[in-house]
């Protein structure tokens, strides 16, 4: 495919992960795993946009319409401008041949840390990752910006596969403090959506435009 690249190495999209990651990593006293198992979350109705459910994995998805165009938000999408929107990173390690070691804050002064390998790069469309072994969370999952119709900006899709570790404090805790996995990347996609459109981002960003969420439908 053309603009494809496989085990991409540079730390640029590594970092890409962090959004879905930081949700995850969020999400690791969020979720019990009696629950997990009989739940998934609805996909985003997004264009040619399809994931297989991961066994037992919880599974989420969230698009958001940006008035921006796709190559300038994935130009975005780096390490240097990631902490600008993303709440809970606290940092980022490259450690080469497309893998990363992040620390995410969760819930009670705990850190996690996740690693990561870079699966799938579409140069200006998409990028993929699967977990490492070592991590302390398996997830993978996908980025991809597509045009919106009528030149009204870009889609930016988030897709999310996570299976927390058996320790996890529960669900209604993490609920309580708003980090829950899709409650996060929700949030964060919507930092993003308000630095790329405005160049800042507002103490309490957070969901209120509803507008420019696109309605989720299951795929699977």
């Amino acid at each position: 495919m053309p603009g494809e690249q496989r085990g991409d190495k540079r730390p640029l999209y590594t970092a890409v992960a962090g959004l879905g990651l930081a949700a995850a990593g969020i999400g690791f006293a969020a979720l019990q795993r009696s629950k997990r198992k009989k739940r998934a979350a609805s996909i985003s109705d997004a264009p040619h946009w399809t994931l297989e459910k991961q066994g037992s994995r919880a599974l989420f998805g969230k698009s958001l319409l940006i008035n921006r165009p796709k190559e300038a938000l994935f130009a975005a999408w780096t390490v240097e401008r990631f902490p600008e929107f993303m709440e809970n990173v606290v940092t980022v390690e490259p450690l080469g041949e497309g893998v990363s070691r992040w620390t995410v804050k969760a819930p009670a002064g705990r850190k996690v840390t996740l690693v990561n390998r870079i699966t799938r790069v579409i140069a200006g469309e998409a990028i993929s990752w699967q977990s490492e072994p070592e991590s302390d969370i398996a997830n993978s999952g996908e980025v991809r910006f597509d045009d919106a119709p009528g030149g009204r900006g870009t889609y930016v899709h988030l897709i999310l596969a996570y299976e927390p570790p058996g320790r996890a404090l529960g669900r209604l805790g993490a609920k309580l403090v708003q980090r829950e996995p899709e409650v996060q990347a929700r949030r964060d996609l919507h930092r993003f959506k308000q630095l790329m459109e405005t160049g800042e981002v507002t103490t309490n960003a957070g969901p209120s435009a509803r507008a420019s969420e696109h309605p989720a439908k299951s795929h699977i």
